[in-house]
Protein backbone atom coordinates (compact mmCIF):
# COMPACT_ATOMS: atom_id res chain seq x y z
CA UNK A 1 0.00 0.00 0.00
CA UNK A 2 1.69 3.62 -0.88
CA UNK A 3 2.76 5.22 2.15
CA UNK A 4 1.37 8.61 2.84
CA UNK A 5 5.35 10.53 3.01
CA UNK A 6 5.50 14.04 3.41
CA UNK A 7 6.66 14.13 -0.02
CA UNK A 8 4.02 12.23 -1.73
CA UNK A 9 2.60 14.29 -4.59
CA UNK A 10 -0.69 14.12 -3.53
CA UNK A 11 0.54 16.50 -0.58
CA UNK A 12 1.42 19.11 -3.06
CA UNK A 13 -0.72 22.01 -4.03
CA UNK A 14 -2.78 20.48 -7.11
CA UNK A 15 -3.55 23.93 -8.12
CA UNK A 16 -7.57 23.45 -7.30
CA UNK A 17 -9.83 26.07 -8.34
CA UNK A 18 -12.80 27.53 -6.41
CA UNK A 19 -15.71 25.82 -7.87
CA UNK A 20 -18.96 27.88 -8.95
CA UNK A 21 -22.14 27.29 -7.10
CA UNK A 22 -24.46 25.35 -8.58
CA UNK A 23 -21.99 22.59 -10.35
CA UNK A 24 -20.20 21.41 -6.87
CA UNK A 25 -19.56 17.93 -7.93
CA UNK A 26 -19.50 17.93 -11.56
CA UNK A 27 -16.60 20.61 -11.44
CA UNK A 28 -15.22 18.81 -8.60
CA UNK A 29 -14.69 15.52 -10.80
CA UNK A 30 -13.73 17.52 -13.82
CA UNK A 31 -10.25 19.52 -11.88
CA UNK A 32 -10.17 16.00 -10.87
CA UNK A 33 -9.88 14.39 -13.59
CA UNK A 34 -7.79 16.90 -15.37
CA UNK A 35 -5.00 16.81 -12.46
CA UNK A 36 -5.09 13.17 -12.30
CA UNK A 37 -4.59 13.05 -16.78
CA UNK A 38 -1.66 15.54 -16.38
CA UNK A 39 0.25 13.76 -13.88
CA UNK A 40 -0.15 15.73 -11.12
CA UNK A 41 -1.29 12.70 -8.95
CA UNK A 42 1.06 9.71 -9.38
CA UNK A 43 -0.11 6.35 -10.14
CA UNK A 44 -0.71 4.55 -6.90
CA UNK A 45 -0.59 7.77 -4.90
CA UNK A 46 -3.01 8.59 -2.12
CA UNK A 47 -5.41 11.53 -2.81
CA UNK A 48 -5.57 14.78 -0.12
CA UNK A 49 -8.34 14.03 2.15
CA UNK A 50 -11.56 15.06 1.73
CA UNK A 51 -11.47 17.96 3.95
CA UNK A 52 -8.57 19.44 2.39
CA UNK A 53 -10.05 18.70 -0.95
CA UNK A 54 -13.03 21.01 0.15
CA UNK A 55 -11.06 23.68 1.12
CA UNK A 56 -8.97 24.58 -1.97
CA UNK A 57 -12.35 23.83 -4.21
CA UNK A 58 -14.45 26.17 -1.30
CA UNK A 59 -17.16 23.35 -1.50
CA UNK A 60 -18.70 21.43 1.13
CA UNK A 61 -17.72 17.54 1.92
CA UNK A 62 -20.55 16.17 0.64
CA UNK A 63 -19.62 17.46 -3.15
CA UNK A 64 -16.31 16.47 -2.80
CA UNK A 65 -17.58 12.85 -1.52
CA UNK A 66 -19.96 12.34 -4.13
CA UNK A 67 -17.72 13.57 -6.77
CA UNK A 68 -14.96 10.25 -5.84
CA UNK A 69 -18.04 8.19 -6.21
CA UNK A 70 -18.17 9.55 -8.82
CA UNK A 71 -14.77 8.63 -10.37
CA UNK A 72 -14.22 5.18 -8.13
CA UNK A 73 -17.52 4.18 -10.53
CA UNK A 74 -15.54 4.94 -13.60
CA UNK A 75 -12.56 3.21 -12.53
CA UNK A 76 -9.70 6.41 -11.82
CA UNK A 77 -9.57 6.04 -8.45
CA UNK A 78 -10.17 3.57 -5.77
CA UNK A 79 -11.89 3.97 -2.15
CA UNK A 80 -10.05 2.03 0.63
CA UNK A 81 -11.70 2.54 4.06
CA UNK A 82 -9.68 3.66 6.62
CA UNK A 83 -7.33 4.45 4.59
CA UNK A 84 -7.99 6.79 2.02
CA UNK A 85 -8.79 7.40 -2.08
CA UNK A 86 -5.83 6.23 -4.04
CA UNK A 87 -4.98 6.79 -8.14
CA UNK A 88 -5.40 3.74 -9.79
CA UNK A 89 -2.21 2.28 -11.63
CA UNK A 90 -3.91 2.50 -15.08
CA UNK A 91 -5.86 4.98 -17.49
CA UNK A 92 -6.12 2.44 -19.83
CA UNK A 93 -8.86 0.31 -17.39
CA UNK A 94 -10.86 4.02 -17.54
CA UNK A 95 -10.79 4.79 -21.00
CA UNK A 96 -13.07 1.83 -22.32
CA UNK A 97 -15.36 1.98 -19.53
CA UNK A 98 -15.64 5.65 -20.47
CA UNK A 99 -15.83 6.06 -23.89
CA UNK A 100 -18.04 2.91 -24.14
CA UNK A 101 -20.74 4.55 -23.06
CA UNK A 102 -21.35 6.35 -26.22
CA UNK A 103 -19.39 5.10 -28.55
CA UNK A 104 -20.44 1.34 -28.32
CA UNK A 105 -24.07 1.99 -28.68
CA UNK A 106 -23.84 3.18 -32.24
CA UNK A 107 -23.20 1.48 -35.25
CA UNK A 108 -22.03 4.79 -37.33
CA UNK A 109 -18.69 4.38 -35.66
CA UNK A 110 -17.88 1.33 -36.31
CA UNK A 111 -15.95 1.98 -39.54
CA UNK A 112 -13.93 4.85 -38.72
CA UNK A 113 -12.99 2.98 -35.48
CA UNK A 114 -12.08 -0.21 -37.44
CA UNK A 115 -9.71 2.28 -39.74
CA UNK A 116 -8.27 3.92 -36.51
CA UNK A 117 -7.53 0.65 -35.37
CA UNK A 118 -6.21 -0.79 -38.51
CA UNK A 119 -3.61 2.19 -38.78
CA UNK A 120 -2.26 1.60 -35.06
CA UNK A 121 -1.77 -2.13 -35.45
CA UNK A 122 0.09 -2.21 -38.05
CA UNK A 123 2.10 0.11 -36.95
CA UNK A 124 2.41 -1.61 -33.59
CA UNK A 125 3.64 -4.59 -35.69
CA UNK A 126 6.08 -3.31 -37.57
CA UNK A 127 7.61 -1.70 -33.97
CA UNK A 128 7.04 -5.25 -32.24
CA UNK A 129 9.12 -6.61 -35.37
CA UNK A 130 11.83 -4.66 -34.18
CA UNK A 131 11.84 -4.59 -30.28
CA UNK A 132 10.56 -8.01 -29.31
CA UNK A 133 12.58 -10.10 -26.91
CA UNK A 134 12.21 -13.96 -26.10
CA UNK A 135 9.34 -13.84 -23.43
CA UNK A 136 7.05 -11.71 -25.49
CA UNK A 137 7.59 -13.80 -28.70
CA UNK A 138 6.59 -16.84 -26.18
CA UNK A 139 3.70 -15.02 -25.63
CA UNK A 140 2.45 -14.84 -28.88
CA UNK A 141 3.21 -18.47 -29.85
CA UNK A 142 1.41 -19.40 -26.68
CA UNK A 143 -1.18 -16.97 -27.65
CA UNK A 144 -1.43 -18.88 -31.10
CA UNK A 145 -1.61 -22.08 -30.00
CA UNK A 146 -4.27 -20.87 -27.98
CA UNK A 147 -6.50 -19.73 -30.84
CA UNK A 148 -5.50 -22.67 -32.89
CA UNK A 149 -6.19 -25.16 -30.12
CA UNK A 150 -9.98 -23.42 -29.70
CA UNK A 151 -11.38 -23.12 -33.50
CA UNK A 152 -14.27 -24.75 -32.28
CA UNK A 153 -14.58 -22.77 -29.27
CA UNK A 154 -15.40 -19.41 -29.99
CA UNK A 155 -15.35 -17.90 -27.10
CA UNK A 156 -12.06 -19.16 -25.89
CA UNK A 157 -10.80 -17.94 -29.34
CA UNK A 158 -11.99 -14.54 -29.10
CA UNK A 159 -9.99 -14.48 -25.66
CA UNK A 160 -6.39 -15.77 -27.47
CA UNK A 161 -6.82 -13.58 -30.19
CA UNK A 162 -7.53 -10.75 -28.08
CA UNK A 163 -4.37 -12.00 -25.92
CA UNK A 164 -2.36 -11.91 -28.88
CA UNK A 165 -2.69 -7.97 -30.24
CA UNK A 166 -2.56 -6.96 -26.44
CA UNK A 167 1.13 -8.88 -26.35
CA UNK A 168 1.95 -7.19 -29.73
CA UNK A 169 1.12 -4.04 -29.09
CA UNK A 170 3.34 -3.90 -25.61
CA UNK A 171 5.90 -5.69 -27.91
CA UNK A 172 6.22 -2.52 -29.72
CA UNK A 173 7.02 -0.23 -26.34
CA UNK A 174 4.47 1.96 -26.69
CA UNK A 175 1.90 2.73 -23.53
CA UNK A 176 0.00 5.17 -25.44
CA UNK A 177 -0.81 3.29 -28.23
CA UNK A 178 -1.50 0.40 -26.20
CA UNK A 179 -4.00 1.95 -24.50
CA UNK A 180 -5.37 3.49 -27.33
CA UNK A 181 -5.21 -0.04 -29.13
CA UNK A 182 -7.12 -1.64 -25.70
CA UNK A 183 -9.90 0.88 -25.81
CA UNK A 184 -10.68 0.57 -29.58
CA UNK A 185 -10.77 -3.07 -29.26
CA UNK A 186 -13.26 -2.89 -26.12
CA UNK A 187 -15.38 -1.08 -28.22
CA UNK A 188 -15.82 -2.98 -31.68
CA UNK A 189 -15.56 -5.97 -29.75
CA UNK A 190 -19.12 -6.27 -29.67
CA UNK A 191 -19.50 -6.12 -33.17
CA UNK A 192 -16.96 -8.06 -34.33
CA UNK A 193 -17.65 -11.04 -31.48
CA UNK A 194 -21.24 -11.16 -33.54
CA UNK A 195 -19.77 -12.21 -36.89
CA UNK A 196 -16.96 -14.37 -35.95
CA UNK A 197 -19.32 -17.27 -36.32
CA UNK A 198 -17.86 -20.24 -37.88
CA UNK A 199 -14.36 -22.47 -37.34
CA UNK A 200 -13.61 -21.77 -40.99
CA UNK A 201 -13.19 -17.79 -39.92
CA UNK A 202 -11.42 -18.85 -36.77
CA UNK A 203 -9.10 -20.62 -38.96
CA UNK A 204 -8.58 -17.58 -41.47
CA UNK A 205 -7.73 -15.41 -38.57
CA UNK A 206 -5.23 -18.60 -37.23
CA UNK A 207 -3.62 -18.15 -40.52
CA UNK A 208 -3.71 -14.48 -40.47
CA UNK A 209 -1.70 -13.97 -37.06
CA UNK A 210 0.34 -16.78 -37.86
CA UNK A 211 1.96 -14.63 -40.64
CA UNK A 212 2.46 -11.40 -38.23
CA UNK A 213 4.04 -14.08 -35.88
CA UNK A 214 6.68 -15.32 -38.41
CA UNK A 215 7.02 -11.41 -39.74
CA UNK A 216 8.00 -10.40 -35.97
CA UNK A 217 9.90 -13.05 -35.34
CA UNK A 218 12.14 -12.58 -38.26
CA UNK A 219 12.41 -8.97 -37.57
CA UNK A 220 11.16 -7.91 -40.41
CA UNK A 221 9.23 -4.56 -40.28
CA UNK A 222 8.05 -4.68 -44.28
CA UNK A 223 6.70 -8.31 -43.42
CA UNK A 224 4.62 -7.54 -40.52
CA UNK A 225 3.21 -3.94 -41.71
CA UNK A 226 1.71 -6.20 -44.81
CA UNK A 227 0.73 -9.51 -43.07
CA UNK A 228 -1.05 -6.95 -40.04
CA UNK A 229 -2.47 -5.40 -43.43
CA UNK A 230 -4.08 -8.36 -44.63
CA UNK A 231 -5.88 -9.45 -41.54
CA UNK A 232 -6.86 -5.94 -40.51
CA UNK A 233 -8.56 -6.09 -43.90
CA UNK A 234 -10.43 -9.28 -42.87
CA UNK A 235 -11.71 -8.26 -39.39
CA UNK A 236 -12.61 -4.97 -40.75
CA UNK A 237 -15.03 -6.74 -43.44
CA UNK A 238 -16.50 -8.25 -40.36
CA UNK A 239 -17.20 -5.29 -38.23
CA UNK A 240 -18.68 -3.38 -41.16
CA UNK A 241 -20.98 -6.27 -41.84
CA UNK A 242 -21.60 -6.38 -37.93
CA UNK A 243 -22.66 -2.88 -38.67
CA UNK A 244 -25.70 -4.00 -40.86
CA UNK A 245 -27.90 -5.09 -37.86
CA UNK A 246 -28.54 -3.21 -34.88
CA UNK A 247 -26.14 -3.76 -31.89
CA UNK A 248 -26.78 -5.51 -28.53
CA UNK A 249 -26.69 -3.57 -25.16
CA UNK A 250 -23.16 -2.68 -23.98
CA UNK A 251 -20.50 -5.44 -22.69
CA UNK A 252 -18.17 -4.81 -20.17
CA UNK A 253 -14.82 -4.32 -21.87
CA UNK A 254 -11.85 -6.78 -21.78
CA UNK A 255 -8.09 -6.66 -23.00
Amino acid sequence: MPVFRADDPARTDPELRAVAPGSAVAEVARQLTTLIAGGTFAAGSRLPPERQLAESLGVGRSAVREALAALEILGLVQVRPGSGTYIRDSMSELLPTTLSWGLMLSADHTTQLSEVRAGLEVQAAVLAAGRSDDATLAALRADLAAMEAATDDLPAFIEADAAFHQHLAQAAGNAVMGDLLRTIRSLLRVWSERRLQTGEQALTACREHRAVLEAVVAADPAAAAAAMSSHMRTAGRRVGQAGDVAPPGPVPARA
